[in-house]
């Protein structure tokens, strides 16, 4: 049978998953803006503006579907406007895969967290993917595979421009620490996720190594060769809401699911090497 992926919000990381997929898979992405659309055109992606194109052609073609589109304050966009669409055809999917966020996990002062870890969000933004995450999982017969991203680097997603035009910052939070994966690295699972499903899964998607962004940053200047910027404290530093939100959980994730049961080998298991892959990738970067 031949293999069609509805991907709802294809961007950063559903562009990755595309590329690694078989040629003669038929993927079908939305975008909001004809801008992007070209893009994905160029890309081999079928393109469709949306919201605003009627969505149902396209699920009633679709075997696999991959969902990235965020929440907002109304909910899951996807599931507002075609719930039904998909709670009648769940049977019809392969597989679904819902990108979700470790933010779910809320704030754990350091310590770790695997898949069985109660959700605890203590932002707004967690607490949205909490209830997306569910009202996905309730949808009956729908064989939905949830993968919890933490921070997304990639090429172009780097600090490595941040650090050169000097707008980089050395946040101190005592005690903070981030996990984080490369978009490759999401791609490869996500594809692998598709070749052994097992509906009502759950995976965490990181590297080996979390880590204070202090670090993260003061690698980036090493290997540019630049001064590292200085150290602020948390306490006294100027921030957005915004960027402060990002300080108010700290944890580190354990991603052993993707090893043991999709046989995944991480292509970049800590910020270091993928950071100097991203530099010899783009060395103007």
């Amino acid at each position: 049978m031949d293999k069609t992926l509805l991907s709802f919000g294809h961007g950063f990381s559903a562009r990755a998953v595309s590329r690694l997929l078989p040629k003669d898979w038929r993927i079908i992405g939305t975008t909001r803006s004809e801008e992007k659309a070209a893009q994905l055109m160029g890309e081999g992606i079928e393109p469709r503006i949306w919201p605003g194109a009627d969505m149902i052609p396209a699920l009633n073609k679709a075997t696999h579907l991959l969902v990235s589109a965020a929440p907002n304050a109304d909910g899951d966009p996807v599931l507002r406007e075609l719930h039904g669409e998909i709670a009648k055809r769940a049977a019809q999917f392969e597989w679904v895969g819902y990108l979700s966020t470790t933010g779910v996990y809320g704030d754990h002062q350091g310590g770790w967290v695997d898949e069985t870890t109660a959700l605890s969000p203590s932002t707004k933004r967690g607490r949205a993917r909490v209830e997306a995450e569910a009202a996905w999982a309730a949808i009956p017969d729908l064989p939905l595979h949830i993968f919890r991203l933490a921070g997304i680097y990639g090429p172009g997603r780097g600090p490595f421009s941040k650090v050169r035009n000097g707008t980089a910052r050395r946040i101190i939070k005592p005690n903070q620490v981030f996990s984080r994966i490369h978009v490759a690295d999401i791609a490869q699972i996500v594809v692998a996720s598709i070749t052994r499903p097992r509906p009502g899964a759950i995976y965490n998607l990181c590297d080996d190594d979390p880590a204070p962004p202090q670090d993260v940053i003061a690698y980036a200047a090493e290997l540019l060769g630049l001064q590292i910027p200085a150290a602020e404290s948390i306490e006294t530093a100027e921030m957005s809401d915004m960027a402060r939100s990002f300080y108010a959980e700290s944890k580190k994730v354990k991603n052993d699911l993707i090893k043991t049961e999709l046989g995944v080998k991480l292509l970049f298991p800590d910020y270091r090497s993928g950071l100097r892959a991203l530099l010899a990738q783009e060395p103007g970067a």
